[in-house]
């Protein structure tokens, strides 16, 4: 029962962190390593294949071996969140989505400055 219940976490994580990939305003990262935890406790291929994937794989292993990421993809996705924000912004217009969104565009961006930066 907790494999299975590990596994489902694990597979609703990492398709939230595959939205993230897509969507700025959600963060891919946390999600795709919860899936690792999840995976590695309860489906040892599982944890494997995504360690392998060369989408996700690198996530997980600069987060293991706190390397950071580059500067080029900081900036790529700093423009691409707040760009993402500010269309939703706009289009949803109240004002409680505008200060939600702008809360999470300062988090997030609070968090990847704080990622050492590989040059």
């Amino acid at each position: 029962m907790k494999n299975l219940a590990l596994n489902v976490l694990g597979a609703i994580s990492l398709g939230l962190g595959a939205v993230g990939v897509a969507l700025p305003v959600m963060p891919t990262t946390p999600f795709v390593l919860l899936a690792a935890i999840c995976f590695s406790a309860g489906n040892k291929k599982a944890y494997e294949r995504l360690l392998k994937n060369r989408i996700f794989g690198p996530y997980i292993e600069n987060y293991r071996t706190k390397q950071g990421i580059k500067l080029s993809l900081k900036i790529a996705s700093l423009v691409f969140l707040w760009a993402g924000l500010i269309l939703s912004m706009y289009a949803i217009g109240a004002a409680w989505a505008i200060l939600v969104l702008g809360i999470v565009g300062v988090g997030v961006t609070i968090h990847l400055l704080r990622i050492k930066t590989r040059r």
